[in-house]
């Protein structure tokens, strides 16, 4: 932008528009920067954890399509596939053989497991992205009853991004393969959170939900 001068005053200014050019594309370039690191960021959680590789980018891609279903903003969609794809970063911080064991927890293993949306926080707190990452990732098993974890948030004051990333992860667990049980299948994933409607979650986003599958034939790749 340069400025024009009249008779040493200032009257206005030239916009370059080779400027906003270049500027939107080191505004591209840094995004598509953040989306590679973030992508490997995802992958050092899944080679701990190989039993649930893809998970989080099943999660990502679901909360994405449920975002767009529910009419958020291109910001909270974007910011809603970033935090899926790294929503489980905290699972570096849980043993890796309590990860793969093939056999139900124990009170105080399935307590280890619990810790993961704390560390998720702690660890993505300090990196400034342009989305409320960190926040979804504490938040992602809260649920509307005050009943989830970690900190036994109700209703509002959950985020509504949280809230979607919470039915996309709970929706691609039940449908697939964990190391203690086979995969249940997508229907017993949507019998769950019907069920469980307004009362675990929020029935906007299950709604949604519900939609892309039975009507819009949504599947996991």
């Amino acid at each position: 932008m340069d400025p024009v001068y009249e008779k040493g005053s200032l009257i206005g200014a030239v916009v370059s528009f080779n400027d906003m050019t270049e500027h939107k594309q080191g505004m591209e370039k840094l995004r598509t920067a953040l989306g590679a690191t973030v992508q490997a960021i995802s992958s050092v959680v899944e080679t701990r954890d190989p039993y649930t590789a893809g998970h989080q980018r099943r999660v990502a891609d679901l909360a994405r399509a449920i975002a767009t279903a529910m009419g958020l903003t291109a910001d909270q969609i974007d910011g809603l596939r970033m935090a899926g794809l790294i929503h489980d970063i905290g699972k570096i911080s849980v043993p890796a053989e309590i990860l793969v064991k093939p056999t139900k927890l124990s009170g105080i293993e399935f307590s280890l497991i619990k810790t993961h949306a704390q560390s998720a926080y702690d660890i993505l707190k300090d990196i400034d992205f342009p989305w409320p990452i960190a926040r979804m990732a504490l938040e992602h098993h809260e649920r509307i009853d005050g009943s989830g974890y970690p900190h036994g948030l109700t209703g509002e004051k959950v985020l509504l991004e949280s809230k979607v990333l919470a039915i996309a992860d709970v929706v691609e667990a039940i449908a697939s393969h964990r190391p203690y049980r086979p995969a249940l299948g997508i229907d017993a994933a949507l019998a769950e959170i019907t069920k469980d409607k307004a009362h675990l979650y929020d029935s906007g986003v299950v709604d949604a939900c519900l939609k892309l599958f039975n009507e819009q034939g949504y599947r996991f790749n």
